[in-house]
């Protein structure tokens, strides 16, 4: 299990760093896509790796790496959604709501929201308290689940 959270953290590095070695080629909408949508699913696979090792009572310590890489996606997400890379510039391409750009302050504070509680897990984490992984895995998840519910179709 721990093998793959560091599997699953270390793609969801390496899209973030491929992205951003695309040199003086800026990527285009819906290489961007592209790329959050990877991100969501590598962020759902780490965030379902941590809890499972939590529940299964390994020392929180062990996940700190997939910790890491939560908190640098849920830092970078708010990045991820320029422009130009909506359903309306890209039909078909994207689960993402207008709102996202409409309603750009409130998805902001709910990306905030999110990084804040991922912050915390890794503090958590790097503090080896299980319990309060656990309580700070609940948070991520309800902020993941909050920011989905108002801006994802």
């Amino acid at each position: 299990m721990k093998r793959t959270i560091v599997v699953g953290v270390v793609a969801l590095m390496g899209v973030a760093g491929v992205a951003g070695a695309q040199g003086q080629t800026s990527p285009g909408p819906a290489e961007i896509v592209a790329a959050r949508q990877a991100s969501f699913d590598m962020s759902a696979v780490t965030l379902g790796a941590i809890k499972t090792q939590l529940d299964a009572g390994a020392p929180p310590q062990g996940i700190a790496f997939a910790a890491s890489g939560l908190n640098k996606w849920a830092t970078a997400l708010p990045t991820m959604f320029p422009a130009g890379t909506g359903s309306d510039s890209l039909p078909g391409a994207t689960k993402a709501r207008a709102e996202i750009w409409s309603d750009r302050a409130g998805f902001e504070a709910r990306a905030a929201a999110y990084a804040a509680a991922t912050a915390d897990l890794q503090a958590k984490v790097a503090a080896n308290d299980t319990a309060g992984a656990l309580a700070a895995w609940t948070t991520v998840r309800g902020t993941c689940g909050s920011c989905h519910d108002a801006y994802r179709e």
